[in-house]
């Protein structure tokens, strides 16, 4: 298939108060090779594009396969880009509230989406999340790389993993999170070095569940995400542990593109089970054809 006229949908997602949010290129899964799947991004001006197969379903929830790309190659998950998804799917089924029942990579779980007032207000359960305290030998290049010092900058550190880990770090400040400025080659290498996803860096904000957070990925070609739900989802697991029952978390300042992202816990058998999303906003072109580089 030629990708010079294929038809994509921009949803933006995890808005803050309707505004900003994660551009994120939503499409129906066609012939496709994965290199043209990783080229969709680039061509349509987001970090990620999300591919979708859709089946009907008379009774019960509707049944979606997602597949999530960068530039650099495919991702078992991608918590914004399933809030894009389901956000576009809900338009495109025409009711005030859709159920799914979301596949992706060997992953099967539960999404909804909720219209109200031109947005939609999506959720999903991300899955099992396993944490644990990071070790000094993963800690020292991924500070060194990012620019914080162990004592002076950061608090505690934990490995999560949702199918993939990644580096949770508490930095002692908004100021010291706002002005971190990673070198992203020397954090790529030891994100690889490490089997780390990226790292995810924190701050308490105003209130006890409200933070701030900055997410650095470049091993996937994302030096900085405006927004991450799977890693937000890996915090409020932690955090579990404290009592919070749901966390606010803010993201993208840095990038200029404010969003939000809210995971709520419960106890629930056989473990914690954790709902992540956002609010997202289909723009006003829903059919968006790729330009040639």
């Amino acid at each position: 298939m030629n990708l010079d006229s294929l038809p994509v949908t921009i949803v933006d997602a995890c808005l803050r108060n309707g505004h900003g949010g994660s551009p994120t290129a939503v499409l129906d899964d066609a012939d496709l090779s994965d290199a043209q799947r990783r080229a969709v991004p680039g061509r349509a001006g987001t970090s990620h594009a999300v591919f979708l197969r859709a089946r009907a379903s008379a009774d019960g929830p509707q049944v979606v396969g997602m597949r999530f790309f960068t530039a650099v190659g495919e991702l078992p998950g991608c918590g914004h880009g399933t809030v894009a998804g389901l956000a576009l799917l809900a338009e495109r089924a025409g009711r005030s509230e859709q159920r799914f029942t979301v596949q992706a990579g060997e992953r099967s779980f539960a999404g909804h989406a909720v219209q109200a007032s031109g947005r939609f207000e999506a959720r999903f359960d991300p899955g099992v999340i396993t944490t644990r305290r990071a070790t000094a030998a993963e800690l020292g290049p991924a500070l060194a790389a990012l620019g914080l010092h162990p004592q002076k900058d950061t608090g505690s550190a934990h490995v999560a993993s949702l199918g993939r880990a990644r580096l949770l770090v508490r930095a002692r400040s908004r100021a010291a999170l706002a002005t971190l400025a990673p070198d992203a080659d020397r954090l790529g290498v030891a994100c690889d070095l490490l089997g780390l996803l990226g790292c995810y860096v924190y701050a308490p904000s105003e209130s006890d569940d409200h933070f701030t957070a900055r997410m650095f990925a470049p091993s996937i070609g994302v030096p900085e995400d405006i927004a991450n739900a799977n890693s937000t989802a890996c915090l409020a697991a932690l955090l579990a542990d404290q009592g919070a029952g749901e966390i606010t978390v803010d993201m993208g300042d840095s990038l200029g593109n404010p969003a939000t992202v809210v995971a709520s816990t419960r106890a629930s058998r056989p473990g914690l089970r954790v709902l992540v999303g956002g609010s997202a906003r289909i723009r006003d072109r829903p059919s968006v054809v790729m330009q040639s580089p």
